[in-house]
């Protein structure tokens, strides 16, 4: 058996966010990769208005 799947699937940078136009190499394997700026802003952003709306809800009916 050969290990040559480098001729059958692209290049694969996993530091990049965008997804690749084809399918990654045939496995990629934990730790999971580095986040941008860009999407830990986000999911910060996303978890403050989901605290506000699941406490500030409550706070404000009691």
């Amino acid at each position: 058996m050969s290990d040559d799947h480098e001729t059958e699937r692209p290049e694969y940078d996993p530091t990049d966010p965008a997804p690749p136009s084809r399918e990654p190499p045939l496995r990629s394997t934990a730790p999971q990769g580095e986040y941008t700026i860009e999407q830990v802003g986000t999911g910060i952003a996303i978890a403050a208005v989901g605290l506000l709306a699941t406490f500030g809800l409550a706070l404000l009916l009691a």
